[in-house]
């Protein structure tokens, strides 16, 4: 249906258990092994019939003429190549974050956070004192949710050639700086948290977060337990994009019920590590060699 619609997949922003379908500034988020539905400007979602009632704005008999049309149509396939792994035999989240290594210096995982994501030897040296990263398979990053009671929950899992999300695990935040820090600076990846981290030189007044890219329960929760917290500063430093902007617009929302300062704060790229990734090129990073003090 949204092939057929002009829809495409973006594939950088895709994970295998939630497709990201664009057409211009339309975005629909395809989940449940193509079951189902989310358009992220909106609450809109549910299954095929609905997504072409939503499209063309037609009731349900509509709708079925127009599925029906689609019988003989043959989409592109879309192909996710997970890295093979060896089997977990761990039964819960926190043995198997436990049982995986911290990144060090020259391993994989330090290697494609340093070099292919520019983040200075500083903010990643802080980040695993932190406890909050660990060597996934073949050269990824996993980048730890917790709940409020700083329990793993799940983790973040980026690499040179895989994005996702820990199986079996939710969604809360990933944090990283000051747990009672006034200023909480929104991304929606933990690459981007600890990117805009590099580019203010870790403000000691600052708890940087990632949502995951999404927004569950679990998120709303954590994002109103802070910004509820007494002289809290909300900063949506999403994307600089459509669906930054739909998140950036929830939480004023949420600054506003919760009577909280709140601020936008937009990158000048798409996201915080392009952004960052650009300034690195042009010698603006602005870490220097010297110890990080944050």
């Amino acid at each position: 249906m949204l092939e057929h619609e002009g829809f495409g997949i973006d594939r950088k922003e895709s994970t295998r258990r939630a497709v990201k379908f664009r057409r211009d500034d339309d975005i629909i988020i395809v989940i449940h092994d193509d079951r189902g539905w989310f358009d992220a400007r909106s609450d809109a979602k549910g299954d095929v019939f609905a997504l072409a009632s939503y499209l063309h704005g037609i009731g349900f008999a509509e709708a079925l003429a127009a599925i029906g049309e689609l019988v003989a149509f043959q989409p592109t396939a879309a192909t996710w190549e997970k890295p093979l792994h060896q089997t977990q035999t761990w039964a819960s989240i926190a043995d198997r974050w436990r049982h995986r290594k911290r990144p060090w210096r020259a391993s994989a995982t330090w290697r494609y956070l340093h070099q292919c994501r520019a983040l200075p030897w500083q903010v990643i040296s802080a980040a695993i004192e932190a406890d909050v990263l660990r060597e996934g398979p073949y050269g990824s990053m996993w980048a730890k949710h917790v709940d409020e009671a700083g329990a793993v929950i799940g983790w973040e899992e980026r690499g040179p050639d895989w994005r996702g999300f820990s199986t079996g695990g939710a969604k809360a935040l990933f944090r990283f700086g000051m747990n009672d820090a006034r200023r909480i600076c929104v991304t929606e990846a933990a690459i981007d948290a600890l990117s805009l981290a590099a580019i203010e030189q870790t403000r000691p007044d600052t708890l940087y977060v990632s949502t995951g890219g999404g927004w569950s329960p679990l998120t709303a929760q954590a994002l109103e337990t802070l910004a509820s917290g007494e002289g809290a500063w909300l900063v949506a430093a999403t994307d600089n994009n459509v669906q930054g902007e739909v998140f950036a617009d929830r939480l004023r929302q949420m600054a506003d019920l919760a009577g909280c300062d709140f601020s936008r704060l937009r990158p000048e790229a798409e996201d915080w590590n392009d952004e960052l990734k650009g300034r690195r090129e042009k010698g603006e990073l602005p870490y220097t060699r010297t110890a990080h003090q944050g």
